[in-house]
């Protein structure tokens, strides 16, 4: 795990050649050229495994690796306070997530709207996250709501069937293992599908695999999910 400033840890998996774009090209190429300019405002929003989280940590990984520095903030962790955003306002790239978990408190508000206005004058970077567009969050402060409507804005599409196969393939060849096609469709076809279970269970398989020095076939598969049940 990769780990700055706040104790919050980001996830080793959440860069941009592990996350499968889909339908989500756009968003994805809008974030990846961002800090290539003077600054920028881009707000995400989808649903519950939609893939915010992985790209806001995906390009505070990519900050760092260019020297830029940069935090990612999850609002929804409960050990999150508004006096967290003072100062940051000089950081090159600031990544807020889950933000419609503040909407409606004051001093939150505020805060953001003071860190998003140091940015600017700075020139650095801001990406927001939500699960809805900016008008439908209910943020109580109007100023922040126009604020943050005026930059881009991306909704991110949730994976398809065909989707989740390619997606856990990727993460599959990411992690360096071999993901058989039948395998694959044998796991979509027995386990809950959504992104989360599925490559929280392929990383259970990849140790199982390595620990009895076994391929990723239907029967190691088959044998590994009896015993969980």
């Amino acid at each position: 795990m990769r780990q700055i400033p706040l104790d919050i840890q980001l996830a080793d998996y959440a860069v941009f050649d592990s996350f499968y774009e889909g339908a989500n090209a756009a968003p994805v190429f809008a974030l990846r050229k961002l800090l290539a300019g003077n600054r920028g405002l881009i707000w995400l929003w989808g649903g519950v495994d939609s893939g915010k989280s992985h790209l806001l940590q995906a390009l505070v990984a990519d900050a760092g690796m260019n020297h830029l520095s940069s935090v990612y903030l999850p609002l929804s962790e409960p050990a999150m306070r508004p006096g967290m955003l003072e100062g940051m306002g000089s950081s090159g790239l600031a990544c807020i997530d889950d933000v419609q978990s503040i909407a409606g408190d004051p001093e939150w508000e505020a805060a953001l709207f003071r860190l998003y206005e140091e940015l600017i004058q700075s020139q650095g970077h801001l990406v927001v996250a939500a699960n809805v567009a900016p008008s439908g969050v209910g943020f109580a402060l109007r100023d922040l709501e126009s604020r943050f409507s005026s930059g881009a804005t991306f909704r991110l599409h949730a994976l398809n069937d065909q989707d989740s196969l390619q997606a856990l393939q990727k993460r599959a060849a990411w992690r360096g293992l071999t993901l058989p096609l039948e395998t694959a469709n044998y796991l979509l076809a027995r386990v809950n599908r959504s992104p989360s279970r599925l490559f929280a269970l392929l990383d259970a398989l990849d140790k199982e695999a390595l620990a009895a020095q076994r391929k990723l076939t239907v029967p190691f598969v088959r044998e590994i999910l009896g015993s969980a049940l």
